[in-house]
């Protein structure tokens, strides 16, 4: 399978530029600048060999391609090639380090991107230089909460801050540093004279989630940068800015009040209109939610916002998680109705506008086709698509793929719950079925390519996926449902669903198993310590015991927000809540997945659920990731580990359930 990502549409319209992914035979993932027509009349073309080559950016005027090279034995350097294609050359090169978010400023003459320093006594030089004196490796010492995060590893107290280079000068300087996380993001004003930024500067910003602010920042010559705060915005978390064309507005993605950006409120759009000092918050009428991420094993959830300004200004386009689709739509900027452009049936992570508006780049993806990069036609109401590259297709055609058919199920409070189910196109009278929990919760299964799924299939079995209250895409009282109550109306949609397969005339009611990754591990192990009728269960990087996990999860637990008090507090609702507190009379065989160097899910979670199962006598399978991997292996890991993982998958149904 090839993977694409990063999709750019150049500023005339005429081209795309992505990022194209594939393994490689040393077992490691590749990464190269490629770019093909918009009208797809020639085969796609790379602009680089790789190996590690990311993040694609055109120039303002066409005629250069920017990105980031990466090379573990050295630090990045910021990369540009003539987009005719030749040799690429070196802008700078940065000290050891992580370099995210990067683009030009719309004049040509300079780039902004968020760069994080590795600690000295962490670069490869002073590995060196320990091992040359026998030395061990170095402690990490602590001051915040916030010094690691899953999929990043440990970053002790370094932090990302706003780097402009300057294009001409090939020089950078740092214009922005006060953000406590790291975590900003900003764009430039279309003047290219200044940046606006969301950041939070709150000296407890992991606590303070709210306190996040816009800031516009000046970059001046010789350090001299202007950072002034935009006054008027509602409190509450902040993220996406992006600047209108005319340089008046800025919008911005979040929610007034409380709480932090992830979680069961709506993520909403806003736009501030500096001269009148004025925020209007565009979708609040809608029900929509910014942050409804798509879940797949085929590519990275797309949990942050994707903003983009038409390019006169009069609307804002956004992605829209709903019903399991992933849509492109628009809000007039000055307010009205959101406006859908794709129907449902996909997943759409948008790219960029041509100049004009006319063209918008984008990465589709369908339950039987992997992710391509296609051309949206921006002349109607409703986009018309065209795929520019096709580098799946001579595998697709080997390959005998399901096709999802929706169902709505009822739960017995009367709480209608969307789900799919996937049947094996060879499939004759009852077969085995397995019912898929998604993780999140605040995420949502659909319409997307998912290859654990098909090659479950491909296997024998009939599976079957929802979307239980918790889940994002339905409005925000159906994921609200279920804060600080993990197991309550979410399990009624969950047996509901597991009722219907049990009726239905396709399935051995006798052969029906159940499995999930992350909070769908968690259900997993709520669902064979509430209910005996499963054959069998896997739970992967999954969530046992809500006290323990509370204290070593990279994202820490707030006491008192989601849940009803907290784990040094009032541990009784958390204690309730978790799935290892009811073990008692699980006799449901189980294989359990984890990665050492989960940091989300800690691998003492699984650890939990194998000695409970030991010690009751249960037949259990415990496999173990090595600390190179992260809560996100199925879908990220690496591609031996992958396989190596969907092979205990199957072997562990067909003991336990046949085919």
């Amino acid at each position: 399978m090839v993977g694409v990502g990063e999709a750019q549409m150049s500023p005339d319209g005429r081209a795309v530029l992505f990022m194209r992914k594939v393994v490689n035979v040393r077992n490691a993932y590749e990464t190269s600048v490629w770019a093909a027509d918009a009208d797809g009349r020639r085969a796609p073309r790379a602009l680089t060999a790789g190996p590690k080559d990311v993040m694609p950016r055109w120039s303002p005027d066409g005629t250069r391609v920017a990105f980031v090279r990466l090379d573990a034995k050295k630090p990045p350097r910021i990369m540009v090639v003539p987009a005719k294609g030749g040799a690429a050359r070196e802008l700078v090169e940065m000290p050891h380090g992580s370099v995210r978010d990067f683009t030009w400023s719309p004049c040509g003459r300079r780039m902004a991107f968020a760069f994080r320093p590795a600690a000295d006594d962490r670069t490869p030089e002073a590995a060196k230089a320990r091992e040359a004196r026998g030395l061990s490796s170095p402690p990490w010492v602590i001051d915040d909460v916030w010094y690691r995060l899953d999929g990043d590893g440990y970053f002790g107290g370094q932090r990302f801050a706003l780097w402009v280079l300057d294009v001409g000068r090939a020089t950078v300087d740092c214009v922005f540093d006060r953000d406590r996380l790291g975590t900003f993001s900003y764009d430039w004003a279309p003047d290219g004279s200044a940046l606006a930024v969301a950041a939070n500067a709150h000296p407890r910003a992991s606590w303070e989630p709210a306190e996040a602010e816009l800031f516009v920042v000046s970059p001046g010559a010789r350090g001299r940068h202007v950072v002034s705060r935009v006054p008027g915005l509602p409190k509450g978390p902040k993220s996406c800015p992006r600047w209108s064309p005319d340089g008046l507005r800025v919008a911005f993605v979040g929610r007034a009040g409380t709480g932090a950006m992830y979680g069961t409120r709506n993520v909403d759009l806003f736009v501030h209109d500096f001269a009148a000092g004025r925020t209007t918050c565009l979708t609040r009428g809608s029900d929509l939610c910014l942050q409804a991420a798509t879940l797949s094993d085929s590519g990275e959830p797309a949990f942050d916002a994707q903003v983009r300004w038409f390019p006169d200004g009069t609307a804002i386009f956004f992605r829209a998680g709903w019903h399991g689709s992933g849509l492109v739509a628009s809000v007039p900027a000055h307010g009205g109705a959101v406006a859908f452009h794709t129907g449902p049936g996909a997943e759409h992570v948008m790219g960029t506008f041509s100049a004009d508006g006319w063209r918008l780049a984008c990465v589709r993806s369908t339950p039987t086709q992997p992710g391509e990069v296609h051309v949206l036609e921006v002349e109607r109401s409703v986009f018309a698509a065209r795929k520019v590259t096709g580098f799946n297709d001579a595998l697709l055609a080997e390959l005998d793929l399901a096709e999802p058919r929706e169902r709505w199920v009822r739960a017995k409070d009367g709480h209608r719950v969307q789900c799919w189910s996937m049947r094996p196109r060879a499939a004759r009278g009852r077969i085995p079925a397995i019912l898929e929990i998604h993780g999140g919760p605040h995420a949502q299964y659909g319409l997307t390519f998912f290859h654990e799924f098909q090659l479950l299939c491909a296997q024998g079995y009939e599976v079957w996926f929802p979307n239980p209250r918790g889940s994002k895409g339905y409005g925000e009282r159906h994921t609200a449902a279920i804060r600080g109550a993990w197991g309550t109306k979410d399990w009624m949609d969950v047996q509901a669903v597991a009722a219907a397969m049990r009726r239905d005339p396709g399935i051995r009611r006798d052969r029906i198993g159940i499995m999930g990754g992350s909070y769908g591990g968690y259900m997993t192990n709520w669902a064979v310590a509430h209910d005996r009728g499963f054959r069998a269960a896997v739970t992967d990087r999954c969530v046992s015991n809500m006290v323990s996990m509370a204290g070593n999860s990279d994202w820490v637990d707030f006491p008192g927000t989601e849940w009803k008090g907290g784990p040094f507090t009032d541990p009784r609702a958390l204690w309730q809540a978790s799935p290892i507190a009811h073990f008692a009379k699980v006799r449901t065989p189980m294989l359990i997945i984890h990665s050492e160097g989960d940091l989300r899910c800690n691998v003492e979670q699984g650890e939990q659920v194998h000695a409970a199962l030991c010690t009751l006598g249960v037949p259990n399978r415990f496999v173990r990731y090595p600390r190179e991997t992260s809560h996100g292996m199925s879908r990220m890991g690496p591609p031996d580990l992958r396989v190596h993982r969907l092979r205990e998958i199957t072997a562990w149904w067909k003991r336990w359930m046949g085919s």
